[in-house]
This record gives C-alpha cells, sequence and structure tokens, in this order.
C-alpha cells in the first residue's frame, strides 16, 4: 500500500491519494476544505465493518436494497492527543434481511475481519445499533 499526501498553499490542508490515482483533501479544521484525520479514522471503522458486512450479507443470499452507516465518536476531553474514547456506529440496512444474520455479520466483522477496529481495540469502545426495515435492534459494546 502507498498514499501520498501534497501540501495545498500554506495552509494546513493537503491533496491526498492512493496508488489507484483517487485523490481527496484532507484539513485540520471545519473552515477548510477536506476531511479531518479524526473523522478518517471513524469515516474507516464505518468503511472497513461496512464491506465485511455487505459481503457476508451476501454470501448469507441476504437481498439488500439500500444501506448505510453513521458513526458517532467520542474524544477525550482536555487532553493532548485528543483520542477517541468510544465511537458508535449505527448500520442501516432495507431489503430482504433477516435481522439475526445482519447481527452475526456486524459481529462477524467487528470481532473477526475489520482490520481497523481491531487497530482500536482495547483503547476505544465500539458500540452498535442497527435497523432493518426501519425496526431498529441494541448492538454491543466491543
Amino acid at each position: 500500500m502507498n498514499v501520498q499526501l501534497e501540501r495545498v498553499n500554506d495552509a494546513l490542508q493537503f491533496r491526498a491519494g492512493n496508488e489507484s490515482g483517487y485523490e481527496f483533501s484532507i484539513a485540520s479544521t471545519d473552515d477548510m476544505e477536506g476531511v479531518s484525520p479524526m473523522e478518517m479514522v471513524a469515516l474507516s471503522v464505518g468503511g472497513c465493518s461496512s464491506i465485511d458486512i455487505l459481503s457476508i450479507l451476501e454470501k448469507q443470499r441476504e437481498s439488500v436494497d439500500s444501506y448505510d452507516v453513521e458513526v458517532e465518536a467520542e474524544r477525550a476531553n482536555d487532553e493532548t492527543p485528543a483520542v477517541f474514547t468510544s465511537l458508535h456506529v449505527k448500520y442501516h440496512v432495507e431489503g430482504e434481511v433477516e435481522p439475526k444474520k445482519m447481527r452475526r455479520a456486524i459481529e462477524l466483522s467487528l470481532d473477526k475481519y475489520c482490520s481497523v477496529s481491531h487497530m482500536l481495540e482495547g483503547t476505544v469502545d465500539i458500540s452498535y445499533t442497527f435497523t432493518v426495515n426501519g425496526t431498529e435492534y441494541d448492538g454491543q459494546t466491543r
């Protein structure tokens, strides 16, 4: 894996890219265009686990019509560095999906397959909830 960063102007803003040529912006503050590094970590947990979950549901022959994820992050107050203390991931799926299969897919991802959540293990409490066709189900804390 190879990624690159190039500073934009004299700001704390960067043009980032990967080996495939995909580019995006990383920025230090909300008033600059881009995603902050901490937002990228939270997004990475959502993205990594989602890839696993959708792959597992497909193998289980579940039919997903739509899927989205929200990640709520809490950071340490008045500390430097202000690391994450908790992440709560909310998975939303619509389609012909059995809730027990959705729960199993989430647990397999967070417990076994998602490299990003495993890197945070032991330092960040990761919890989840999920909805299937609008009905909410409680998850667990990792």
